[in-house]
């Protein structure tokens, strides 16, 4: 059996960043259960966003939860434009130095939108 090994990679250290992405909800929430749907796209993008932006801590801003829930707890829009931002925990006795803030950005169609870099405001 072949040895597994090789160089270990560094870890780069964080810095704050944000960035836009479009999550596909239909695809996360097939075959769940109707009365389950809206709280399990609420998990699943915050599982993503733990993923892209390597933050423990995530927060869903107000808007996309409100979105979200729009149309009920079964019919959730099928896509949803995001914005990732990973910020400096201000406050000091924090477990994580970074949070990620998740954000609801309305578009007019999803068509040929790519994740992308935004500088923040």
């Amino acid at each position: 059996m072949a040895v597994k090994g090789g160089k270990k990679r560094a870890t780069k250290s964080l810095q704050p960043i944000c960035r836009d992405y479009t999550i596909h909800l239909h695809k996360v929430v097939h075959g769940i259960q109707f009365k389950k749907r809206a709280p399990r796209a609420i998990r699943e993008i915050k599982k993503f966003a733990e993923k892209v932006m390597h933050t423990k801590d995530v927060r869903i801003d107000t808007k996309l939860n409100k979105h979200i829930w729009s149309n009920g707890i079964r019919n959730l829009p099928r896509r949803v434009r995001v914005r990732m931002a990973r910020r400096l925990n201000d406050d000091e006795d924090a477990a994580e130095k970074f949070y990620t803030l998740v954000q609801h950005v309305p578009v007019a169609s999803f068509a040929c939108l790519n994740t992308e870099k935004v500088n923040e405001d």
